[in-house]
């Protein structure tokens, strides 16, 4: 529990200094800049990255729950960085965005227009971007939407406290517009194959504080928070071949199949659509915490979400999941913008 209540300290401060405008936390030491540029090196020349253009799986899913004209579509809409987007994989319906709209429409029995904004690269600061890109047609304002970012604000060293705050004012923006918002939180950098220590070390600890940081500015905002980091790495380690796409940096279509899986009870839950009770069940390690604390658990145990209650409480939950659905094809007229 110490390395818990530790990381817990830190994502206030980070969560502090972004409420009131700070530059940031410092979380190395000096003595680590040298060798941790040279490792910086090594990997950059082994990690591939990618340069293609993810598939756009913007359209209509779930049309064959379209007979039901008493209610309208849901809108679910996508923002973020290139995982996000869907990049590593070449076929729309292996996107994470196709698929969570897939569940969707599965689980609400009504059609869902998907619209993706995400860039690959992005860092938190061009959220404001894309929220303005979101929510330019009153008219198709989402219902929910779904931010994943935070690897590249890690990789640019971007104050961690300046991250925060562009992310808690999206969560903001979009919550006032009338959206839920759920934001995958910073993945575990750690994870990457070709990245050798101490860098493997360093990306693992700065992208968890980070994740925890940004689940205590998401909650504070008006969104929810689903851990992606350790999730993602114990399966990444164990199985990169199978997890990460060809480009050793993002993740293939079982990888994102994966983090899909993780996020889609929390989306549901957040329309009323999951059959679970918004409380905790203490015999599944669920609880109400200290929003700090809850927030440095999730980043230390992937899948694990975090929403808002009484203030300063949060309840940790571990909801169960559900094999996905298969994407349909698409109707990329059904949604405009």
């Amino acid at each position: 529990m110490p390395m818990t209540m530790s990381r817990a300290r830190v994502a206030r401060r980070i969560a502090t200094a972004a409420a009131f405008g700070g530059g940031g936390v410092g979380l190395l030491g000096v003595a680590a800049v040298g060798v941790l540029l040279t490792e910086v090196r090594l990997a950059r020349r082994t990690v591939g990255g990618s340069s293609d253009i993810p598939p756009c799986a913007d359209g209509r899913y779930g049309a064959a729950f379209g007979h039901r004209d008493d209610r309208p579509p849901l809108r679910l809409g996508f923002l973020g960085d290139s995982t996000a987007a869907g990049q590593g994989v070449h076929r729309p319906s292996q996107t994470p965005g196709a698929l969570l709209a897939s569940g969707l429409a599965a689980l609400s029995e009504l059609p869902v227009d998907f619209r993706n904004v995400a860039l690959p690269g992005a860092q938190s600061d061009d959220l404001a971007r894309q929220v303005e890109l979101m929510l330019a047609d009153s008219a198709a304002t989402p219902d929910v939407c779904v931010i994943m970012i935070g690897a590249n604000d890690v990789t640019h060293r971007m104050a961690p406290a300046q991250s925060v705050r562009h992310l808690a004012e999206a969560v903001r923006r979009l919550r006032a517009a009338g959206c839920e918002v759920i934001v995958g939180t910073c993945p575990d950098l750690g994870t990457i194959e070709p990245v050798y220590q101490p860098l493997r070390w360093v990306a693992r600890r700065l992208s968890r504080q980070l994740a925890a940081a940004q689940t205590i500015g998401v909650i504070e905002s008006g969104g929810r928070t689903v851990s992606l980091g350790d999730l993602l790495g114990p399966e990444f380690e164990a199985r990169p071949r199978e997890l990460f796409g060809p480009d050793n940096y993002h993740p293939s279509a079982e990888g994102y199949a994966t983090a899909a899986m993780a996020v889609l009870p929390t989306l549901c839950a957040s329309l009323g659509l999951w059959p679970e009770e918004e409380r905790p069940e203490p015999a599944r390690g669920e609880g109400l915490l200290p929003v700090e604390q809850a927030a440095a658990e999730a980043a230390s145990e992937g899948g694990t979400e975090v929403t808002a209650s009484r203030a300063p409480w949060a309840l940790l939950k571990h909801r169960r999941r559900r094999q996905l659905p298969e994407p349909e094809p698409t109707d990329p007229s059904s949604v405009t913008g």
